[in-house]
């Protein structure tokens, strides 16, 4: 196996985790930040901070999003695929960050490895794909939204009758906390993702087996990248997010984050599942701004957000299996 294929993907593999730092640092700050909890910079530090200590966390996703997706074969076939999945991902996330559109990262990842694959005529275990990546998609939008409104109407039931000033004071304080959780579980999805590509390459490099232990030069390397990206900010997500959609006050942003965290570090420790933190924070916003009343969500912001939603895999897919073609007519 050639080396150099195998130092390029890997530094490419960085190279997204990168991207999905600052394609993604707005699902954890965007709320603090919009109701003044955080100062930006201040928000931009700890969400780096959270995110890397997250990624030491856990490896269940990574090992969800190694094996059991597509069959990368071993040999240059193999890295030129996973190569083009990457690309594909890297191209979706630059695109969708342009235009300040929240779409998944993730999803992006999954969607290039698909089309990848197929162009490299190799397997795609769909029922893999279905399990572990498609029904997670659509589930954990609806778990959010209906999370954020439950969430939001329970604050707004304890804290009826005290004094609206100064709950929004303590709940100010309340988002630093609910941030770093969001920050938190950013890192422990998100940083795994990545961890599981850098141990694709190694195994189709014949350098690791499927089933070791991730080598912790990998964690740190996918950690420190993740909090680069993220200490670079997405400020035209972060806009998006954090006012687009609703205006938030530090109660609303408090449910939002706490929901959010939540469920990722459920579905990262007890189902192992890869969800995209993007799916679920915009959920869980709009579910509180909802409360309010339903016409205080900007559906039709929310409206585009969820097209880029449906279309993040297939259009990650399509670069991806032109990116393959490409890298076979040249190398393969």
């Amino acid at each position: 196996m050639d080396t150099f294929a195998l130092v390029v993907t890997i530094g490419v593999a960085l190279f997204f985790t990168y991207t999905n730092g600052f394609h993604d640092s707005a699902n954890a700050i965007a709320t603090s930040v919009s109701t003044r909890a955080l100062t930006p910079k201040a928000a931009l530090a700890m969400a780096a901070v959270m995110n890397l200590a997250g990624a030491f966390m856990g490896s269940g996703v990574a090992k969800t999003v190694s094996e059991g997706l597509i069959q990368t074969p071993v040999g240059s076939k193999g890295m030129g695929i996973l190569f083009a999945a990457l690309v594909g991902a890297i191209v979706w996330n630059l695109i969708t960050w342009y235009f300040g559109l929240p779409s998944s990262s993730s999803h992006a990842l999954f969607g290039g490895m698909v089309g990848a694959a197929l162009a490299g005529g190799t397997t795609v275990y769909w029922s893999g794909v279905l399990e572990k990546i498609v029904i997670p998609m659509f589930v954990s939008p609806f778990v959010g939204l209906l999370a954020g409104y439950l969430v939001m109407t329970a604050i707004m039931w304890i804290f009826r009758k005290a004094n609206p000033h100064k709950a929004k004071r303590g709940f100010r304080i309340a988002q630093t906390v609910s941030a770093a959780g969001m920050a938190l579980g950013h890192g422990l999805q998100d940083a795994q993702k990545t961890m599981g590509i850098v141990v694709m390459a190694l195994v189709i490099a014949d350098v690791e087996d499927y089933g070791d232990p991730i080598p912790v030069w990998v964690k740190i390397a996918c950690a420190v990248m993740l909090s680069l990206g993220t200490y670079a900010g997405g400020w035209r997500i972060m806009r998006t997010l954090g006012r687009k959609i609703i205006e938030l006050d530090p109660p609303q942003g408090f449910a939002a984050e706490t929901t959010g965290a939540t469920i990722m570090f459920t579905t990262a420790f007890i189902f192992k599942a890869p969800i995209s933190t993007t799916h679920v924070i915009t959920s869980a916003i709009m579910g509180v701004g909802a409360t309010k009343r339903v016409n205080a969500v900007r559906w039709g912001v929310a409206k585009n957000i969820i097209l880029g939603w449906f279309i993040t895999m297939p259009a990650a897919a399509t670069v991806a299996a032109v990116s393959f073609w490409i890298v076979n007519l040249a190398f393969l």
